[in-house]
C-alpha cells in the first residue's frame, strides 16, 4: 500500500538525533559522530550536488536517504550516488523509500546527472530488494577492495 500523506523534504540541522536512531534501529550501532559530521557536510554548510532528504509522515520522521552527485571517477560521467536509505520498520513497504529515491533522482536530474548508482553489501537483503524493487540492477563497474591493516607496503 502506497502512503500518499508523505513529505520530502531538506534535512534540517534538528533532524540529527532522529537520524542517528533511526540508523541505530536499522545497523545496530550508534554512530552519533559520523552523522554529526554527515550533517555538517550535507546539511549545514555549503553542499551543491550533495543531497540529505527526510520524508515525514504524520508529521514524524519516517525515513531519509542521503546521496551526492560524484564526477569523473574513473571516466564516469557525473552520475548521483546513494549511500544511505533508511526508512522507520514499522511503516516499510509503503512506498516511503521509492518516494525518498525518487526524490533524490528528481534532484540529481535537474543538475543534468543521467544515472544513479548505489553499493550494497550480498548481506544486506532488505536494501539489496529495494534497490532492485526500483530498477536498479548490476551497472559497469565492479567494486574492489583490499584489507590495509595486515599490508606493509613495498619493501
Amino acid at each position: 500500500m502506497k502512503n500518499s500523506n508523505v513529505t520530502i523534504r531538506d534535512a534540517k540541522a534538528g533532524d540529527v538525533a532522529t537520524v542517528i536512531r533511526l540508523d541505530e534501529i536499522h545497523t545496530g550501532l550508534a554512530k552519533p559522530d559520523y552523522w554529526q559530521e554527515m550533517f555538517t557536510a550535507y546539511v549545514t554548510e555549503d553542499h551543491f550536488g550533495r543531497y540529505f532528504l527526510i520524508a515525514e509522515a504524520g508529521g514524524q520522521m519516517a525515513g531519509f536517504i542521503v546521496g551526492e552527485i560524484r564526477t569523473w571517477e574513473f571516466g564516469s560521467p557525473p552520475c548521483g550516488w546513494v549511500f544511505a536509505v533508511n526508512v522507520s520498520p514499522e511503516i516499510r513497504e509503503g512506498g516511503i523509500g521509492s518516494a525518498l529515491l525518487d526524490a533524490i533522482c528528481q534532484r540529481f536530474a535537474g543538475c543534468g546527472v543521467e544515472t544513479v548508482r548505489t553499493m550494497v553489501s550480498r548481506e544486506d537483503t532488505l536494501n539489496l530488494s529495494f534497490f532492485r524493487s526500483q530498477g536498479m540492477t548490476a551497472g559497469p563497474y565492479m567494486e574492489l577492495e583490499k584489507a590495509v591493516a595486515s599490508d606493509t607496503g613495498p619493501q
